[in-house]
């Protein structure tokens, strides 16, 4: 370990343990405690103040003696590593403190410590073991992923093929911590990766083992639940092609006394408690089993329930486990039987006879259920049980035995039965497990327990610690020769390494005279005990070893110091657990078994062979097994006799052996916590494991050397910061040197290695120090120079506000006394006109009162000098009145005695008039009172009356005057008397209409009361009315108000509604659309997945077939063939059909297979026949629906069309009908009017005559009529549209109305007529109506013969125009005849015009009699169809003849002119004269030859012909020997599907169907065979992938189909397939294609496979953004690009590839763009995952670098226009992760955010990024554990799948869309490059 002053050695003290420094200090709770110096460190303190993390100030007093300082504490950068030897101090603090950062807050349990995986048991189930998780590891690199068990078995798998050296596991820990688990998963990780080579599952037999070893080997302690009580190491063989094909386990030390023996809460072997909770079930009713509590066995720990273990469905997995390792059901009783018989031996109660002897009472259930179990007599067993037999060397005794004794006897019998069981089980399974071919290499699984200290330790522990001890010296050893091998590559000086070396310890337990030889000899002594054996041990080794140690206060135990803790051993036991003795008599009792179980007698008939009975076995192990010695007959007794000791020493040796000659591989198991709690770290636990592990004693290995390594290219990444600009050379190695030298100055503590520099330990610590310092100062030196910035801009800012706050305010102030100054002047202004005011106001008051008091003085001298005139003016007034008045008296006296007699007369009238007019008065003034309303007309009256008044006053003065003047004018007066009288009348008669008056203004003023009154309640009603109105029109203002608002919620509700509704129905039908299309694409992926199996069990069937053919040519050496030779020579075999080649190569191989097992070949062939009944029938389904689809729809169209025509036209004949109805009825009206109006005359049109009436009921029925007719054609329009949607739904009616079929039916527009007619003669009102109109009916019967006549009319009509139209179509059929016969004898005529004489005139005569022979047939099919047939036959017979006749004189004639060459050739050699003359046959062949060529092209069909023994050529040159880049550069794409084609064309053309077949089956198997050749080769894959997909589109579109051939020409209409359907060949095509893509897939995966990572995460595209972190041993990919390293641009130079190939090969772009989704989706799922399992990866610079990746792939498909493929979807998971590594995770706003943001991830993948985020620098920071809880809080109800890695291996369903080609058929050229001469163009 490392020690304080280790750790400051490479530098001064002072330079480290400064202010802020963090050290580590001892603490008796946490083991460790960190704190923090708060003052710097000086040489010479004997103190130093610290700091806690809580606050609390200390002091640390340092050791007076050794002075050494605390350990330093990491940099906070390197907590969390994934590889402890990366840190940069190593010591125990630092390695406690990594683990739990990594085990409690990040959640990993598992990391590296150099070579060592350390696994810390989590205490709950993770999703880290499935199967997307294997395959990650899978072909990785040990330190390119983070820490798993996954990743140190795939090391050793890799090493085993690497190296050709075996492997092994060694998987060590104590009780509880989890080895068996880790295992089973390095197991179950090789079964996966690996495979089985032979038929049976062998992968799944090596896990079922598992549950069996479990069952008989593992029980509950108080430390583990499922702790194993044993050791096993299991060799897994692998072939030659490294799969596996068998296993061997090798058992340990069983703990047999747990059988007998259990401590509180423990249980014990799982089996027994399955057993007894299986108790129940009709097969272990006779073993008479009940419950585990009633059985001593298993009662003594009071624990019998596991919580969460089923120990029913236990047994039923260890059952099942059984059966499937090969374990009948009969041995399977048998075991079971012997394990009940256990549990009843137990609770067979013995009882004392006496003091010396015992006795087991009769009849004791429990024994008489063994011996029954068991087959012995009860009376055997009950007296061996309590006695034992003494052999002397004359006689033999038998001798009682004490209670004591007899049970432990008894006890002893149960271990034994037990162990035997438990070592036959390990046989069978061995047996099982056994390869049945030779084993090449094999990988071990070593788990074993771990160092074990306890309270009590008895010889189990003592055994386990000398394993562990052994196991570490082995350990040890591999580590120091790593560390040795490591410096010799690097070409370093080795310096020997102090390390632990326990061989004392190993030499005092196992050596001459140490402990177990000790032991083994008191053991042999006759009366040996353990205290005997103890002073032996402390007269040997007390005083000679000081790893022994005695006790102080015991005799009967002693000590040893092991490597890793002081034990203390009790002796007590010993003795008796090494001997493990046995009563042989009793053995012998149950030899003589009588129950017929096999089981028993392989338990108990060879006692004397088995040489473990601890359950160690052997065999199966074909190398680097130790063989054992030939055992002599006399030796078994000796044999037998071995010490336990003795046999565990041996097989300890014998696994020391294996391990040291295979290749190491360690897993570290530590226990957290001993409660069991789920991820809770106990540091004081943790340390003792460490400490008795080894993790420790590496970690101070690796520090007592070089533990830190570097690259030069990784150095100089990471220390760039560190050197200068003219320290940077273009040798990094050199620049390296130099920085060093100059940053530490002691050499020794970094060495230069030829790739890597070694730094002692600290040495990282010191030089991430002064890169921190560094980057510190550049950071202030950054924030200095920005604070400037900033402080400066703030400067400027407020300069300018200043400036500007200034010229504002000097503004205002200059404003301010611009208005002050213009106050001033306006104050002055007002001041002088208000002076002038007040002024003038002043004088104007003194002028005002000057003018007063003179006009008060003027005034009062004017108004005394008026008073003075006044006065004399009043008295002569008074003067002249006195005289006048004094005149006046005598006048008025002599008048008034005048007057006086006037009076008095005139008084005696006037009383009279007085008193009417008082009275008159007295009435006016009362009416004036009571009725002001009558004033007016009183006034008036008043008017009236003053005027007659004054009238009478003018009178009377006249009459005065007349009286006085005139008294000659009497009569005048009486004529005035005369009028006054009258007038006085009319006064009389006034006062008469004034009494009237009166009256009515009495009666007015009722009226008035009466209106006032009746006004008022008027008004009250009004008033109360209005009130009502008002409230009324308030509530119905409100309730209007409420109605509107309830109104407006409504609409809204309606409107949210229906926009939900809405939402929903669409939300609904993209949910169905999405299930349909996903149940779609589900649907193709399980068909192409069986397409896959298919192939794969065809390719497994065509292998087995080889290596049958190679078993039989094996016995002819150097015959062997390689796979080209095999390839070549297998094609040029018969390609008939897969069945034929099945057949040929049965017949080969019929021999071979005679002999060999053919359990294989019997569950392929069935298996195949499975999946090609099924792939039949599916197919055959997925047709038939297709069929009745197509059917269904074309039936509704027909039916659709046929219904809708026939509805239009029944429709319009009936409209028609009706109108024509209609008018006629209008002028049968007219007309009769105007017959009845003609014969009738004048008076028969008068209203209500006979006429007029009968004219009225014809026009009321007539308006009848037309109504019922109009609601007919609505009946008739409501009829034809409700059929219309019945047969738009495929709705069958339940009354469907009688003519709708008829209509149906009817082929016709006269047949509908007549359906109508006769409709309408149905549905006629009835004719009685019309019998009324006249007494005759004679109207009546000219109605009826006028529509009788119409009828006939238009019959004749219709009748006339079908003969015309039929005429007009016989004509046109004729013209349209002729016009064809015309063309074909034109077309003929330039055929003959371009042939040759001979050959012109055979055309025509061949076509003249085609032609007459039509002719004649013609007219015999007109006369006789008999004779037509029997002419026709004679015809055809004659033919035939004729052409034979004219191929014979064809033949004749090539004959004779092939004679006439030779001829004139011979002629011309002749003579050379002659030789300018040319025969005539040359001159035929000359002009013939030149005119052939153009004649068969122009005549060329687009068909190629070729003989039948020339297909295997035709394949060979077109498929197997084909170079796809020759034909993709320089022909056109397709044209070995379009030559393919054109022969099947011509083969269909001839009717041959063989032909057709056999090419078909040639092609599909020959581009199977190429790419099984060649499969691995991108561009054939992608060549014929294009080729298989234009050859289905070709069948489709020359099928003759319809909907195919929408897009062809003319042309191509004739090439169409005339004779065989090959739709079935087009499935079979489709299916090749699909293998094919899936096959193009694979190919392409496996090339992306190894760019991906490199050049998606590990590459920096962005230089300089991510940092490269310290590593440890287990060292990572480089992200720096050297040569051979895949970048980015590597990625997107091989998609180009990909791309311009799959163009250049004419692959239809549909289907290019399902390649490329398919390509990104690897690239993102595979780069997610490996992101996903990489701690060194989840950083914030490496997001930044992933999405800057994307957006290249992104541009990538821009450039290619492929953006709308699907691509871009399926890398949003992987931009998300690049998001979620960059975004805040602090608050939660962050964690909502986030939640939003990462749709596309689960939780699981979201919760790992931000456990693995780990900052690149100091400066980040960590995700806090409560963010995490907060995150999975939020996402807890998110429906998802748990699982946490992307499957790489999904294919999405690949569709071929129909594709046809523009390309014609006849304008293709075959080139010569193909060597295809022997195909004919037909």
């Amino acid at each position: 370990m490392e020690k304080g002053h280790d750790s400051s050695s490479s530098m001064a003290a002072s330079e480290l343990y400064t202010k802020f420094a963090r050290v580590w200090i001892p603490d008796a709770e946490e083991v460790w405690k960190s704190a923090e110096l708060t003052k710097n460190y000086k040489h010479g303190d004997k103190l130093l103040h610290l700091t806690l993390e809580d606050g609390t100030n200390i002091e640390y007093n340092l050791d007076e003696k050794t002075k050494n300082l605390p350990h330093l504490r990491n940099p906070d950068i390197l907590v969390g590593e994934n590889d402890l030897t990366a840190l940069s101090y190593l010591h125990e603090p630092a390695v406690l403190h990594n683990l739990k950062v990594r085990f409690t807050d990040s959640k990993l349990i598992y990391t590296y410590c150099g070579i060592v995986l350390v696994a810390i048991n989590p205490y709950e189930n993770l999703p880290i073991y499935g199967s997307d998780i294997i395959n990650a590891y899978s072909g990785q690199n040990m330190g390119d992923m983070d820490p798993h068990i996954f990743a140190v078995a795939e090391e050793a798998y890799k090493q085993m093929a690497r190296d050709e050296r075996n492997q092994s596991i060694i998987v060590s820990g104590e009780s509880g911590a989890g080895k068996t688990v880790s295992a089973k998963y390095a197991m179950r990780y090789f079964a996966t990766v690996s495979g089985a080579a032979t038929e049976a599952n062998v992968e799944e037999k090596v896990l079922a083992s598992n549950p069996i070893m479990e069952a008989i080997g593992n029980a509950k302690t108080t430390r583990n639940d499922n702790s194993s009580r044993f050791g096993k190491y299991i060799e897994i063989g692998f072939d030659k092609r490294y799969r596996i094909i068998g296993a061997n386990m090798r058992t340990y030390l069983l703990e047999k006394s747990r059988v007998v023996f259990q401590a509180d809460e423990e249980r014990n072997y799982h089996i027994f408690y399955q057993l007894c909770a299986s108790s129940h079930l009709p097969e272990f009713k006779n073993l008479k089993l009940g419950g585990a509590d009633d059985f001593h066995c298993t009662n003594q720990g009071g624990s019998p329930v596991i919580d969460g273990v089923d120990d029913s469905k236990e047994m039923s997995t260890t059952r099942n486990a059984f059966s499937l390792l090969g374990i009948n059901e009969q041995n399977q009783m048998g075991l079971f039987q012997v394990l009940a018989a256990i549990l009843h031996l137990g609770n067979v109660e013995i009882k004392d006879r006496d003091s010396d002897s015992s006795a087991i009472p009769p009849n004791n259930r429990h024994l008489q259920v063994f011996c029954e179990l068991m087959g012995v007599t009860y009376q055997d067993m009950s007296h061996w049980l309590c006695h034992k037999k003494l052999k002397t060397a004359q006689e033999t005794y038998i001798k009682p035995i004490p209670r004591m004794q007899a049970s432990n006897a008894r006890d002893a019998l149960a271990k034994h039965i037990y162990a035997k069981v438990f070592s036959w089980i390990v046989d069978h399974v061995n047996q099982s497990l056994r390869a049945s071919v030779k084993q090449h290499s094999f990988i071990g699984v070593l788990d074993i327990y771990g160092f074990e200290t306890f309270e009590v330790n008895s010889f189990e522990q003592f055994c386990i610690n000398y394993a562990n001890e052994k196991l570490q010296q082995q350990f040890n050893m591999h580590v120091f020769k790593l560390e040795q091998e490591e410096y010799l590559k690097e070409q370093i000086p080795w310096t020997l390494i102090d390390f632990y070396d326990n061989q004392p310890c190993i030499n005092l337990i196992e050596a001459k005279m140490g402990v177990l030889d000790l032991l083994d000899e008191e053991c042999k002594m006759p009366k040996g005990s353990d205290d005997s054996w103890a002073q032996k041990l402390y007269n040997t080794h007390l005083k000679t070893c000081t790893l022994f140690e005695k006790p102080r206060m015991s005799n009967k135990a002693f000590i040893i110091q092991h490597f890793a803790d002081k034990v203390e051993y009790q002796c007590e036991g010993f003795l008796e657990k090494n001997k493990d003795t046995v009563n042989e008599e009793q053995i012998n009792v149950l030899k003589a078994s009588k129950v017929r179980l096999d089981l028993l007698v392989e338990l108990f008939q060879d006692e004397e062979k088995a040489t473990s009975p601890t359950g160690t076995t052997t065999g199966g192990r074909t190398r680097l097994s130790v063989k054992p010695k030939e055992v002599r007959p006399g030796a078994s007794s000796k044999e037998h006799k071995k010490t336990v000791g003795c046999q565990f020493r041996n097989s300890l040796a014998m696994l020391m052996e294996t391990l040291n000659a295979t290749t190491p591989h360690y897993v570290r198991c530590i226990k957290p916590n001993d409660l069991k709690f789920p991820f809770t770290f106990d540091p004081k636990r943790a340390v003792q494991q460490l400490r008795a592990c080894g993790v420790l004693e590496t970690i101070r290995i690796s520090a007592a050397g070089f533990p830190s390594r570097w690259t030069y290219q990784e150095f100089f990444s990471r220390y760039r910061v560190l050197m200068k600009q003219k320290d940077v050379l273009s040798d990094r190695r050199l620049t390296c040197r130099n920085v060093l030298e100059k940053l530490v100055q002691d050499q020794d503590k970094y060495q230069f290695g030829k790739t890597k520099i070694f730094f002692r330990a600290g040495q990282v610590a010191y030089l991430e120090k002064l890169r921190a310092d560094k980057l510190r100062q550049a950071c202030v030196r950054i924030q200095k120079t920005i604070r400037c910035w900033l402080v400066r801009k703030k400067y400027l800012r407020k300069k300018h506000a200043a400036m500007t706050i200034q010229r504002y305010t000097r503004g205002h102030q200059a404003r301010c006394l611009v208005k002050f100054m213009r106050r001033t002047r306006a104050a002055i202004v007002i001041q002088k006109f208000q002076r002038m005011y007040v002024q003038r106001k002043l004088y104007r008051q003194k002028q005002a009162a000057a003018l007063v008091m003179q006009t008060i003085l003027r005034a009062y001298m004017a108004r005394q000098k008026y008073q003075g005139l006044l006065r004399n003016h009043k008295a002569v007034f008074i003067q002249k009145h006195v005289r006048g008045w004094l005149a006046r008296q005598r006048y008025k006296r002599s008048l008034r005695a005048i007057v006086y007699l006037q009076c008095c007369i005139r008084r005696m009238k006037a009383k009279k008039e007085l008193k009417k007019l008082k009275i008159e008065a007295r009435s006016v003034e009362h009416f004036k009172k009571l009725n002001v309303g009558m004033e007016n007309k009183i006034m008036q009256l008043q008017r009236k009356i003053d005027e007659q008044t004054k009238d009478n006053r003018l009178i009377s003065e006249r009459l005065n005057g007349l009286e006085t003047s005139h008294a000659l004018e009497s009569e005048k007066l009486k004529i005035e008397v005369s009028k006054l009288k009258g007038i006085e009348e009319e006064a009389k008669n006034n006062a008469n209409r004034v009494t009237s008056l009166l009256e009515e203004l009495e009666r007015l003023r009722k009226d008035l009361t009466t209106t006032q009154k009746e006004k008022k309640t008027i008004e009250d009603w009004a008033t109360k009315y209005r009130d009502e109105m008002e409230q009324m029109v308030a509530e119905l203002k409100e309730e209007n108000g409420l109605l509107k608002t309830e109104k407006n919620d409504l609409n809204r509700m309606i409107k949210e509604q229906s926009q939900q509704m809405t939402e929903k129905m669409a939300r609904a039908l993209a949910e169905e659309t999405h299930q349909l299309e996903s149940d779609l694409n589900e649907e193709r992926s399980r068909y192409q997945n069986l397409l896959t199996e298919h192939l794969r069990l065809e390719e497994r069937y065509d292998d087995l077939k080889e290596e049958i053919t190679l078993s039989v040519n094996v016995p002819k050496a150097g015959h062997r063939r390689t796979d080209s030779t095999h390839s070549s020579n297998g094609s040029e075999c018969t390609y008939n059909s897969e069945f034929a080649e099945s057949e040929e190569s049965s017949r080969h191989g019929e021999d071979v297979t005679r002999g060999m097992d053919t359990s294989l070949t019997l569950k392929l062939q069935k298996r195949v026949t499975e999946l090609e009944q099924e792939k039949s029938s599916l197919r055959n389904e997925l047709e038939n629906r297709e069929e009745q689809f197509q059917r269904a729809r074309a039936r509704d169209d027909e039916e659709h069309r046929k219904s809708r025509g026939a509805e239009l036209e029944y429709e319009s004949l009936k409209r028609q009908e009706l109108d024509s109805e209609n008018k006629k009825l209008k002028h049968d009206l007219t007309a009769m009017r105007q017959s009845l109006l003609g014969n009738a005359g004048a008076e028969a049109g008068a209203p209500g005559s006979a006429p007029y009436k009968v004219l009225v009921d014809q026009l009321n029925t007539l308006c009848e009529e037309l109504e019922v007719r109009k609601e007919e054609v609505l009946i008739l329009r409501s009829q034809l549209v409700s059929q219309k949607e019945a047969m738009q739904h495929k709705e069958t009616m339940t009354e469907p109305l009688h003519y709708a079929e008829d209509v149906h039916n009817m082929k016709d527009s006269g047949a509908i007529t007549q359906a109508y007619l006769s409709l309408k003669e149905t549905n006629r009102s009835p004719t009685a109506d019309f019998h009324r109109l006249n007494e005759d009916g004679e109207l009546w019967l000219v109605y009826e013969g006028l529509k009788e006549t119409n009828r006939l009319l238009e019959g004749q009509m219709q009748q006339q125009r079908r003969s015309y139209d039929n005429d007009v179509e016989v004509l046109r059929g004729e013209l349209q005849s002729l016009k064809e016969e015309n063309n074909r004898q034109q077309q003929l005529l330039a055929q003959n015009l371009q042939l040759p004489p001979e050959a012109r005139i055979e055309a025509s005569l061949q076509h003249e009699i085609t032609r007459l022979t039509n002719e004649n047939l013609e007219m015999l099919r007109t006369e006789d169809p008999t004779e037509y047939r029997t002419a026709k036959l004679n015809i055809l017979r004659r033919m035939v003849d004729l052409m034979e006749q004219l191929e014979k004189q064809d033949k004749t004639i090539r004959k004779l002119k092939k004679q006439l060459k030779v001829f004139s050739k011979k002629i011309g050699e002749m003579g050379a004269g002659q030789g300018e003359s040319v025969s005539p046959g040359q001159m035929v062949e000359e002009t013939v030859r030149p005119v052939n060529i153009p004649r068969r092209e122009k005549d060329f069909q687009g068909m190629l012909e070729y003989k039948q023994e020339d297909e295997l050529k035709l394949v060979k040159n077109l498929i197997l020997e084909l170079k796809p880049r020759g034909v993709a550069v320089n022909l056109i794409p397709g044209l070995p599907a379009y030559i393919l084609f054109m022969c099947l064309r011509h083969a269909d053309y001839v009717n041959d169907d063989q032909k057709v077949r056999t090419l078909l089956t040639s092609t599909i198997n020959s581009i199977k065979k190429i790419l099984k050749k060649r499969g691995d080769d991108f561009e054939t894959v992608s060549f014929w992938l294009s080729n298989t997909c234009r050859f289905l589109h070709c069948l489709k579109q020359y099928s003759g189909d319809e909907s195919f051939m929408k897009h062809n020409t003319p042309k191509q209409n004739e090439h169409c397939l005339s004779n065989f359907d090959l739709a079935e060949y087009r499935q079979v095509l489709s299916d090749l294609a699909i293998q094919i893509y899936q096959q193009l897939i694979k190919c392409m995966e496996n090339i992306l496979q190894p760019m991906i990572v490199s050049g998606m995460l590990e590459h920096e595209t962005i230089q300089g953004v991510s940092g490269v972190k310290p590593t440890g041993l287990r060292k990572r990919t480089s992200s720096i690009a050297d040569e051979g390293t895949y970048t980015l641009e590597s990625i997107l130079r091989q998609l180009s590839a990909f791309h311009s190939t799959m163009c250049q090969h004419g692959t239809d772009p549909e289907l290019i763009k399902q390649v490329v989704k398919q390509q990104f989706y690897i690239i993102g799922a595979v780069t997610l995952n490996n992101l996903l399992l990489r701690k060194d990866m989840c950083s914030w610079s490496k997001g930044m670098q992933i999405r800057y990746n994307v957006s290249q792939l992104e541009e990538w498909l821009r450039d290619k226009s492929l953006m709308m493929c699907g691509a871009k979807e399926t890398l949003e998971p992987l931009i998300q992760a690049a998001q979620l590594l960059q975004v805040k995770k602090k608050t939660d706003e962050d964690a909502e955010a986030i939640c939003s943001l990462c749709n596309c991830l689960s939780t699981a993948q979201i919760v790992k990024v931000l456990n693995l985020y780990t900052p690149v620098n100091e400066f980040e920071e960590r995700v806090s554990v409560a963010f995490i809880r907060t995150i999975q809080t939020r996402l807890r109800d998110r429906c998802e799948t748990p699982q946490l890695l992307m499957d790489t291996k999904v294919i999405y369903p690949v569709t071929f869309p129909f594709n046809p080609s523009s390309l014609a058929l006849e304008s293709i050229q075959i080139p010569g490059s193909l060597n295809l001469g022997f195909l004919t163009r037909v």
